[in-house]
């Protein structure tokens, strides 16, 4: 009995440690950006002729897109660069009616004198990593602008990316900032705008000012041709092959720079089984990448010890989510055999303000004044412990399962912030839900009885945190659930929850 007392104090003790240490980087990352926020960094176009503009090849990956494409042609087509220095390409891997919607517009945009072409592959190998690399091998541009199927570019993109390049050989890639063209659908999405405004504004905008390892993150991004081949190409054995690539290119001595106040909007996941598998795609294919690049990165020489650790914290920022379910799993037996336990941390407090403060920093156009952004604090943080234990599924499988796996696409459905109830979805494109939804009910119930056994004895302490667990689980199960019956009474997508 004494030595199952001991393991379980053990591992509280080490989970709250590894928690604290990810508190303490959110703390450092907001720490540093208002210590250097400054203006974007502008670079000048005016002295640039029309003869200098590069060819550029815009690569738009997609696979069963139909609600999407048309609004995604219209932005691209509509880039304001020299025509006969761009060329567009549709990476279509569709198995739906989209490829002859895709046939329509390419053959219609042709008409017009705009050099776009559809690349179709005879099967899927490699997913989307496959299809840009089957695209780069037919590319004529020296520079690679990419786009997914919800993004919408405004017409001066690459008249504002391209000068970033100029008398720079070792950037190889420009990321510009993600907007958002349904923040308001509803509470789900105000949840996601939040954290993906905090991701953007102050910890890649920290990592790009600190030379810190950063990331392409998918899509909204401009890579030198060189870049991607000197660093080996787009790479299918993790899931996610931008962050994958990202690090290789950097290790190889290539630089990634945000250009922060250029923004693209695009589409947020409405619907909770689709965040929750978008979420396990990118945490699965994070920790792919974390048995495949972070061993390289912590012997590379040359590297100062403090861009090891925080590339450390950036590649390993999921495992948030398993510490987070230990942490209530552990809760209550530490509670009821060993509560002096609780007391041996207090640093672990200071830590906890890290991602708020990180979060509540992100302030710039096109982002919730502060006092919104106060409001949705709460939210964010009940979404993010909801989602923990699909998500940490995902880090499992990635830590000790096979590299590569299944892609599963996030459905976009050209959403905007007005809601129209009615909207008719095809079966195709809405996500089966999971039976993890039980046991996020089970979880959460046993965060109320965690509350019910221990505020008697060691008094409300505890309460504050397992409610905001009782709550996450709750809130994301629930709303799964109310999401999934609406939609098989109708095929529709149903905008609940305010």
């Amino acid at each position: 009995m004494q030595l199952f007392v001991n393991l379980i104090s053990y591992a509280y003790l080490v989970v709250i440690i590894c928690l604290a240490f990810y508190g303490i980087n959110s703390l450092v990352t907001a720490t540093l950006y208002f210590r250097t926020r400054k203006p974007a960094i502008q670079r000048k176009t005016d002295n640039l002729k029309i003869s200098e503009w590069p060819p550029v090849t815009i690569q738009l990956p997609i696979f069963n897109e139909k609600y999407t494409i048309e609004r995604l042609l219209r932005a691209v087509t509509g880039l304001s660069y020299p025509r006969d220095r761009l060329q567009i390409q549709v990476l279509d891997d569709s198995t739906d009616n989209t490829a002859d919607l895709v046939d329509r517009l390419v053959n219609a945009y042709k008409a017009r004198g705009i050099d776009i072409e559809c690349v179709r592959r005879t099967d899927r190998k490699g997913y989307k990593a496959g299809a840009l690399n089957e695209g780069l091998r037919l590319a004529t541009g020296d520079f690679i602008g990419i786009f997914d199927a919800d993004f919408v570019p405004q017409s001066d993109w690459l008249k504002k990316t391209i000068p970033m390049f100029q008398n720079r050989k070792k950037l190889g890639c420009v990321q510009t900032r993600w907007g958002h063209t349904n923040r308001q659908y509803n509470s789900l999405t105000r949840a996601e705008a939040l954290a993906i405004d905090g991701h953007f504004v102050v910890e890649q905008t920290t990592r790009s000012r600190y030379n810190f390892f950063l990331t392409f993150n998918g899509t909204a991004g401009l890579w030198k041709r060189t870049c991607i081949e000197d660093a080996g190409g787009w790479q299918w054995d993790t899931l996610t092959e931008d962050l994958d690539l990202s690090y290789r290119a950097q290790m190889r001595g290539w630089k990634i720079e945000l250009l922060p106040d250029v923004i693209v909007p695009g589409e947020l996941p409405a619907d909770v089984e689709a965040f929750k598998k978008q979420q396990y795609r990118w945490a699965k294919g994070s920790f792919q990448v974390v048995r495949k690049i972070l061993p390289k990165v912590i012997s590379q020489p040359g590297l100062p010890w403090y861009v090891r650790l925080m590339a450390l914290a950036h590649l390993t920022g999921y495992f948030v989510h398993p510490l987070m379910l230990a942490t209530l799993l552990l809760t209550l037996p530490v509670g009821l055999l060993i509560p002096g336990t609780f007391r041996l941390f207090p640093f672990s407090v200071i830590a906890g303000f890290g991602p708020p403060l990180l979060y509540l920093s992100a302030a710039a156009a096109k982002t919730p004044p502060l006092g919104e952004r106060l409001k949705l604090l709460p939210l964010l943080l009940i979404t993010g412990f909801g989602i923990s234990l699909s998500t940490t599924i995902a880090v499992m499988e990635g830590l000790i399962g096979k590299t590569g796996g299944v892609f599963v696409r996030t459905p976009k459905l050209n959403l905007g912030n007005t809601r129209k109830p009615g909207k008719a979805i095809d079966h195709a494109y809405v996500q089966p839900i999971s039976p993890l939804v039980w046991i996020e009910i089970l979880l959460g119930v046993y965060a109320l009885l965690t509350i019910i056994l221990l505020v008697p004895a060691l008094g409300w302490g505890v309460a504050p945190w397992m409610t905001i667990y009782m709550i996450g689980y709750f809130y994301i199960a629930g709303l799964n659930l109310l999401q999934h019956n609406a939609k098989s009474g109708k095929t529709q997508l149903s905008p609940l929850t305010e």
